[in-house]
């Protein structure tokens, strides 16, 4: 696995630019979006207190996408989120460019992780921003002022959820896809009432993101091209000329002016292959600065089955050793199932989206718990529709 993912193996693409050939149909900023779901999921700590023990939490965390990141345990939980004068409202940076963050650089929200990178952070903030405005709508229609805060985190939930299934998955699994498991919910993966993470997603599927990272990113008009590590790592601060314009990372409707992802290909740009110390801290294995290996090993350890065997267990043929390409490696046996997901795409549907291993796992995993929780807008009030999408809001 060592050999499959470090610097110089098959998983890296080398110094290639952005090239049309390599970058696929995907606006720049849904692999964005995707960590942020990411990190929603796998964060949730309802229902907690600061004397919950460790087996407490470990049983209590039912993962829902709540954006739980975002609202931590609420304006009397984790007042430093918010407004001393205004608490319904999420308290910004000083210029409103960036997040707030103590004196060190390091940001004040709910989940660190959406400090590692700029365009996380950045994220994290348009949602932020977005709540606020919300709370704005909430009083301009009459809501009573001791029910605002709940009122715009519950419009900011469901369209955060809404564009989760109807915009995120369709682009992400395929339109036909996304409505067949919206219909008929979830044939393999079963949620329960409270929901969980398969190991299948969290260590394999939900990793394809990783093979959709541009080698450079133009944040704004005024910025030159820039690679993500370490030219836009994360817990410092973000000056305003350094400012996100989402229009170059989501399209607006009916244009598509902004940058595109790289293909899901297997392949991982340089400044994933080689992770600076910062992020990966000091390691005694060379490799452990190349995501690739180790998302390989995360995959060994947890157990995961072949790429070939949940093919078979789902009924669909699968791609031949050519196919996966990794035989004249000297690999032996079936494929690690993280490194099969993808090339299953690239060879599938040219890299443009996930293919049918992949997809099912993404899409059956991502509806089933939406639809676990039962304060989510499919289980409240599933004929609602948002008046302006979250994308829509988030360019302007």
């Amino acid at each position: 696995m060592h050999a499959l993912g470090r610097a110089g193996g098959i998983c890296d693409c080398g110094e290639v630019s952005d090239s049309p050939e390599s970058l696929g149909e995907t606006t720049a900023g849904w692999p964005i979006l995707g960590q942020f779901v990411a990190h929603d999921i796998t964060a949730d700590r309802s229902g907690l207190s600061a004397r919950t023990n460790t087996a407490e939490l470990r049983n209590a965390r039912s993962p829902q996408l709540n954006l739980e990141c975002l609202y931590g345990d609420g304006p009397v939980g984790h007042p430093f989120l918010y407004q001393r004068n205004d608490p319904a409202k999420f308290l910004l940076g000083a210029d409103g460019a960036d997040l707030q963050r103590n004196a060190e650089g390091i940001a004040l929200i709910g989940d660190p992780r959406n400090d590692s990178h700029l365009l996380m952070s950045q994220l994290h903030l348009a949602m932020l921003k977005a709540h606020n405005l919300f709370v704005e709508e909430a009083r301009l229609a009459g809501v009573a002022n001791d029910r605002v805060f709940d009122e715009a985190a519950r419009q900011l939930r469901w369209h955060y959820q809404w564009s989760v299934v109807n915009e995120f998955l369709p682009v992400l699994v395929g339109q036909e896809l996304a409505e067949q498991v919206l219909r008929d919910g979830p044939q393999w993966f079963r949620p329960g009432h409270r929901g969980f993470i398969p190991l299948e997603f969290a260590d394999a599927a939900y990793r394809y993101g990783h093979s959709q990272i541009r080698h450079l990113y133009q944040l704004n008009l005024q910025t030159e091209p820039v690679p993500l590590f370490p030219d836009l790592l994360g817990f410092r601060p973000v000056s305003r000329s350094r400012m996100v314009d989402w229009n170059l990372f989501f399209d607006r409707p009916g244009t598509t002016s902004a940058q595109r992802s790289k293909k899901i290909d297997g392949k991982l740009v340089s400044s994933l292959i080689r992770l600076p110390v910062d992020l990966t801290g000091d390691v005694e294995i060379d490799e452990y600065h190349s995501l690739a290996v180790r998302d390989l090993q995360r995959g060994q350890g947890v157990g995961l089955p072949s790429g070939e065997a949940v093919a078979r267990h789902l009924g669909v043929t699968p791609l031949t050793e050519e196919e996966v390409g990794i035989a004249s490696t000297g690999w032996h046996g079936e494929t690690p199932l993280w490194y099969y997901i993808l090339r299953e795409a690239d060879i599938r549907t040219g890299g443009n989206r996930l293919g049918p291993i992949g997809g099912v796992i993404v899409a059956e995993v991502l509806v089933g718990l939406i639809d676990a929780d039962e304060t989510s807008f499919r289980r409240s009030s599933p004929e609602w529709q948002p008046s302006k999408t979250l994308i829509e809001r988030l360019v302007g």
